[in-house]
């Protein structure tokens, strides 16, 4: 990547410019005009390497979501991946080395709507689905500081990330028909031209001004974790990609929780529903690195840091994405 490319990529996947002009204000950031911005993102957006420029939505705030496993016969794990991915309400669709080998993320209108999504999967691919659904969250952001990972495992004095629990709401907020139709276009992020909020909120039948003041309550609420450039962590480079889960009693989740989201090569963790007697687990972290053995070492000094070494853990390494995208909220009445 040239230069420009490179610090899009690092200095905007968060706090993008909440203004009309938002590219304009960041090629002044960036020393170039706000036509060559757009030209880069587009040729970003080309080549894979940015998804979109948008939200990151904290897990049931604008929609019931959860995350899923399924156990699938090897030999049928293409097909069964097919038919998850074709589901719209499915945003992320992996296969992990596990015995439970298929993972994914769906999200629906209410959890009525999302526990009939999962029965339909369940009953179309005749393979269980085990649901995971959110307890608390402690860091939601999938950003990558694209300097962070240069082969070091993190230094005991690294600086610590500050970070702030969310409980989980036991049912999702109500929205206004308008917000409702704003998230909902939001999904598939902003348009790379000169005024994109307007565009949005034509689409969402509101103004602009009204779009800008929305989106930044939500981002000054939490609604909206992050805010800016999408990336796709694969094609950066970040080609491994891990899992980990641990068994933490209950009653000391939340502090071993928040000591694992500190971590600035965590860029996902929460706690989440057991599933005994097959899954145990409770504390889940991302890794994303560049490869295997650079995040077995990662996960070792979290382990040791974290003060998690007496407590059983699973990593769970990606073998194969299937699908990875936006979370799909539906514009419907139930919002309003």
């Amino acid at each position: 990547m040239n230069t420009i490319d490179y610090r899009l990529l690092n200095e905007f996947q968060r706090d993008l410019p909440l203004c009309t002009a938002p590219y304009e204000k960041m090629g002044r950031v960036l020393g170039i005009d706000q036509a060559s911005v757009i030209a880069a993102l587009k040729r970003l957006r080309q080549n894979g390497k940015v998804s979109r420029v948008g939200a990151v939505f904290r897990p049931n705030t604008v929609s019931s979501s959860t995350l899923a496993a399924m156990l699938v016969p090897e030999q049928r794990l293409e097909e069964v991946a097919a038919l998850v991915t074709a589901c719209p309400s499915v945003s992320h669709n992996y296969s992990r080395i596990y015995r439970w080998n298929l993972w994914f993320v769906a999200s629906a209108r209410d959890e009525k709507r999302l526990a009939q999504v999962l029965d339909s999967i369940e009953a179309d691919s005749g393979c269980p689905v085990m649901r995971l659904p959110l307890v608390e969250t402690y860091h939601i952001d999938l950003g990558f500081d694209l300097g962070f990972d240069d082969g070091r495992t993190p230094a005991d004095d690294a600086p610590a990330r500050r970070v702030a629990t969310t409980r989980h709401a036991t049912s999702t907020p109500t929205l206004s028909e308008t917000e409702a139709a704003l998230a909902a276009q939001l999904t598939s992020g902003l348009a790379l031209t000169s005024r994109p909020f307007a565009e949005l909120a034509a689409r969402a039948g509101t103004s602009e001004s009204a779009a800008i003041d929305t989106i930044s309550r939500w981002v000054l609420d939490g609604v909206i974790t992050r805010f800016g450039v999408i990336v796709r962590h694969h094609e950066l480079g970040y080609t491994s990609n891990a899992m980990v889960a641990f068994d933490v009693p209950d009653c000391q989740a939340t502090e071993a929780g928040l000591r694992l989201a500190a971590f600035p090569e965590v860029t996902l963790c929460a706690q989440r529903v057991r599933c005994l007697p097959d899954w145990p687990y409770n504390i889940y972290c991302m890794i994303h690195g560049r490869d295997d053995q650079r995040v077995l070492a990662q996960i070792d000094t979290l382990r040791k840091r974290g003060g998690l070494l007496d407590y059983p853990f699973a990593v769970l390494f990606s073998r194969r994405r299937f699908k990875q995208q936006a979370a799909r909220i539906a514009n419907e009445v139930a919002y309003g």
